[in-house]
This record gives structure tokens, sequence and C-alpha cells, in this order.
């Protein structure tokens, strides 16, 4: 089965060390929205943008390797175009690219927002310790409740406000590049 797999012999630099550099980019600035808006130490918040980057750009890297199979064969050549010589051939390829493009990112942001919910979530320091639940009584519940939606929300604000500024800078990035 595994004998048949072989390292490509043309590898897109380019492309891993752009998608290096973003991730660069992007963890400093989700780490201090995230240190700011969630009141998350700078050590914390720094682990919890490496972590949602990192694991978003390895799904996201499956993702283009599942459906990249499946496009059809000019796709492909404009794909291919693109990402090892950073040029279009065809001219209705920049609507697709913008399309693509307003996909990541909401992909991006929907994918952020869930790890970073699972790593709070699992990652917080009193899950392991069982707590004495006082007598509950249903204001008490209705507060909490309200305290969660209120976090939902808070966590939801705080990640599209992160992703939209390390998308900006990347995107600026990727402007000054072209126009050299």
């Amino acid at each position: 089965m595994f004998e048949d797999l072989d390292l490509p012999r043309v590898w897109p630099i380019g492309t891993i060390l752009f998608n290096l550099l973003f991730l660069l980019i992007a963890i400093p600035i989700e780490g201090y929205v995230y240190h700011k808006r969630l009141n998350f130490d700078k050590k914390t918040s720094i682990f919890y943008a490496i972590a949602v980057n990192c694991f978003s750009g390895v799904i996201g890297w499956v993702i283009f390797f599942i459906i990249e199979p499946l496009l059809a064969a000019p796709l492909k050549a404009e794909l291919i175009s693109y990402i090892f010589f950073n040029s279009l051939r065809a001219s209705n390829s920049q609507g697709i690219l913008i399309v693509t493009t307003f996909i990541i990112f909401f992909a991006t942001f929907i994918m952020k927002f869930f790890l970073l919910r699972i790593f709070v979530f699992t990652l917080s320091e009193d899950i392991g310790k069982k707590k004495e639940e006082p007598q509950s009584f249903p204001r008490q519940s209705n507060r909490f409740i309200s305290k969660i939606n209120f976090q939902d929300t808070n966590l939801v604000t705080t990640t599209l406000i992160a992703n939209s500024l390390s998308y900006t800078a990347i995107t600026a990035v990727l402007l000054i590049r072209n126009n050299r």
C-alpha cells in the first residue's frame, strides 16, 4: 500500500513559505485580540492563537487536498498556475478567486470559533475539580444561562474581530507582494 508513495519532485516552496508567513502574521494579531477582549494572560492567549491557527491550517489543507482531485481540468490548471507561478491565465478566474476567498474566510472563521470554544472548554482549570453545587434557585440558573450565552457571544465577536484583523494584514502583505 505505501510502496507507491514517493516524495514529489517539485515542491511549492513559495506557497509553503507564505503559509508560514501568514501564520507568523496571524498568531500575534489574534493573540493580542484574545488577550484584550477575553482577558486571558499573554501566554494563554498566544497559546490559543497558535493552536487555533495551526489546527485550522491543517484542517484547511486537508480539505484542499480532498477537494482538489474533484475539480475540473481547467480549474485544476488555473490552481496549479496560481500556486506555482502566482499567475492566473483565464480572465474569469479572478471572480472565482474572489468568491473562493470569501468562502475560505467564513469557513476559517467558523472553524476557528469552534476550535477556540473547544480549547477554552477542555483546557480550563475548573474541569478536573469537583464543585459542590449549592442549592440552585431559578433566578441563579437563569443568570448562569445568560452568562453562558454572553460568553458565547463574546467568543464569536472576538473570533470574528481576530480573524478579520489577521486576514486584513495578510491581504495587505499579498497586495504588497503583487505590486512589486
